[in-house]
């Protein structure tokens, strides 16, 4: 069964707050990740404190600090909707699904950035959605996107609320009654076309129902991001999402055979066709477009059979050069893994830290890797994963431990690779965690050609390490992985933490952030490989694209939604 195992259950310690509205769709905490009653403790993870002591100064001894998030402090502004349109929008979807209560407002006004949640944790509510829709079908929504034309209201879709580049939050000064178009109720698979391994979603479907649906009919979409548990295909297409296996499946674009669109001009119906010589691409289009376009109704998605055998497997690497390397040979095969992954020694340590215990077999092998001159400090974890056939498996495999001893590396076998399967959406709690004890952390991820990686890597690094200088931040943290491989480039995904203490956190994570996302433009390489633009990225769109490309996709926006009614100020204003 290729569905990874949910695990979005791990260590719980206290009870968390959420809003179920009468249509029974789910959302995350208002002010936080995940689901209600689940959050990080570190009690049977002997490591992790000291870990956290070294990395980046925050002593977790003594009492953990008392909840900071309680939603009867917040100061929820009014809803500002005229009685017409409210009577207007209950007649689309009925009253049960237009809500205008605080919660569920709150709940869609950000996405789960780390200035997402510094923002509502101190209740910085410029403005929020002045109510929230729910349609149940197709018909709806394009009768929401007429009525909001028409009422020159904003319309801001809503799919798991998981974003974290800024791509939900209304404009602060926005005067216009702002809509929130949750797509929750769309969470169907429709159908498959099983000759041509396609399948018709909702573009509300979550990632856990919509492979539900698929496994029971032998199928898989193979699109994992770690936001899976709480995203959609919808907001998949919409950001221009990457998964975990897009190794082997493509990223969310080479998966997105068809989309339908409800868009001011009407339904957008692109076919599910292999290929096709069109003129420029209007898929191309909606992909990544961040409801600037219109609204995701439903997706034709390339399926796969479950396949026979599924295996990740672990391996070190005495250096992270070493490791890219490999990985860069990996990306050459003939035959490609479904992930290639390997972290710099930060993270390795990280994720070593975060282990219940330390198995004897472990430390064994350490001393072997010592005795064979390896510095543990400089020591890389990687994972493969294998799927197919037992006899494809098999070969992966081989040419894998070819490359890997090549490069000096060892293989470790299934264990770590079956604990990463399992915790490997997990990690967003461990921000919130961070929050209440005072540090901040959050990500930046980038792509660049294999001829740039090295450069973008060590050049960011450093980077970062200079702005916490600069803001007297010691010791500030940075880590880094590979986490997607392609014939000519690869993904590095950047994590950086820090202690802000008596301090505003948010301008020092400006600094810190400015220094990763221009370190990424300076040495070649994107601004965003699959976190999409938003607001949190959008200085240095121009710069990544071109000012001619950026004046194209401001032309787009304003030929199709001249009243800047969808998502305004998202990608480019």
């Amino acid at each position: 069964m290729t569905t990874p195992p949910s695990t979005d259950r791990p260590d719980t310690d206290r009870p968390t707050a959420t809003h179920n509205p009468a249509s029974g769709v789910k959302h995350m905490k208002w002010w936080g990740w995940g689901v209600e009653g689940v959050a990080f403790h570190f009690d049977d993870k002997p490591k992790f404190a000291p870990f956290v002591k070294q990395a980046v100064g925050l002593d977790l001894s003594g009492e953990a600090p008392p909840a900071s998030v309680d939603f009867s402090t917040l100061t929820v502004p009014a809803p500002k909707i005229s009685d017409d349109l409210l009577t207007e929008l209950r007649g689309v979807v009925g009253s049960e699904n237009v809500i205008s209560d605080d919660e569920p407002r709150v709940v869609h006004t950000y996405g789960k950035s780390i200035r997402d949640l510094l923002r509502i944790r101190s209740g910085d509510l410029p403005r929020v959605p002045d109510v929230v829709a729910y349609p149940g079908d197709e018909d709806e929504v394009q009768r929401i996107v007429d009525l909001a034309v028409a009422a020159d209201a904003v319309l801001i879709p809503f799919g798991g609320g998981s974003n974290i580049s800024g791509s939900l939050q209304p404009p602060a000064g926005e005067t216009r009654t702002v809509i929130s178009l949750d797509m929750g109720r769309l969470n169907k698979v429709l159908d498959v076309d099983e000759d041509s391994g396609l399948a018709r979603i909702q573009a509300g479907a979550q990632g856990p129902d919509l492979e539900e649906q698929l496994n029971k009919r032998g199928w898989t979409v193979g699109h994992f991001p770690d936001s899976f548990n709480h995203s959609t295909i919808g907001g998949w297409v919409a950001t221009r999402s990457s998964g975990m296996q897009s190794d082997k499946f493509g990223d969310i674009s080479d998966i997105t055979r068809g989309v339908r669109v409800a868009t001011p001009s009407g339904p957008l119906v692109l076919r599910p066709l292999p290929s096709t010589s069109t003129g420029p691409s209007v898929r191309e289009m909606i992909l990544g477009s961040e409801g600037r376009l219109g609204v995701i109704t439903a997706v034709s998605a390339q399926v796969h059979r479950l396949p026979e055998e599924r295996v990740i497997l672990a391996y070190f690497y005495p250096t992270f050069d070493a490791g890219l390397e490999a990985m860069h040979d990996i990306s050459l095969l003939d035959s490609r893994p479904s992930i290639t992954r390997v972290s710099d020694a930060g993270e390795t340590g990280f994720t070593l830290a975060t282990a219940k215990k330390t198995s004897v077999g472990q430390t064994v092998l350490f001393k072997v890797l010592q005795r064979r001159g390896w510095d543990l400090d400089k020591m890389c974890l990687s994972f493969v994963g294998f799927e197919g056939t037992k006899a494809h498996v098999a070969r992966q495999q081989a040419a894998v431990k070819e490359i890997v001893k090549k490069h000096g590396g060892m293989g470790v076998g299934k264990g770590p690779g079956v604990l990463y399967d399992q915790k490997k959406f997990d990690t967003p709690y461990i921000r919130d965690f961070l929050l209440d004890w005072g540090g901040a952390a959050d990500v930046s991820e980038t792509a660049a050609p294999w001829s740039r990686l090295k450069d973008v890597y060590y050049n960011t690094i450093d980077a970062a390490k200079q702005a916490y200088k600069e803001l007297g931040i010691d010791p500030g943290w940075v880590m880094c992985h590979l986490s997607h491989s392609y014939h000519s480039g690869a993904c590095l995904y950047f994590t950086f933490a820090f202690v802000y203490g008596d301090r505003d956190p948010l301008p020092l994570y400006e600094v810190v952030k400015k220094a990763i996302q221009q370190s990424f433009i300076d040495n070649g390489a994107t601004l965003s490989h699959h976190h999409a633009v938003g607001t949190e990225h959008s200085p240095w769109l121009s710069q990544d694209i071109s000012p001619a490309g950026e004046k194209i996709m401001k032309g787009l926006f304003a030929a199709v939604d001249p009243g800047s009614n969808f998502n305004p100020g998202k990608i480019t204003s």
